[in-house]
């Protein structure tokens, strides 16, 4: 499993929230609220797979969140 903490005040929750479902044919994603983190499990096939996949969501989280602002 490979875990994302980002950071509340850099990304929106809403933004996680698509990147997730886009990204969820790939691998099991799983969302947890922190006072100052939104975190991320990802478990897939692979730990590669799981690698590549959260940084795609990280990256497609902050792209969301960037174009919403």
């Amino acid at each position: 499993m490979r875990t994302l903490r980002l950071h509340r005040e850099l990304y929106r929750g809403e933004a996680i929230d698509a990147a997730a479902k886009i990204y969820a044919s790939y691998a099991q994603i799983a969302l947890v609220e922190e006072p100052a983190y939104w975190v991320v499990n990802v478990t897939a096939s692979s730990p590669a797979r799981e690698l590549r996949v959260a940084r795609e969501l990280a990256n497609q989280a902050l792209g969301l969140t960037v174009r919403d602002r």
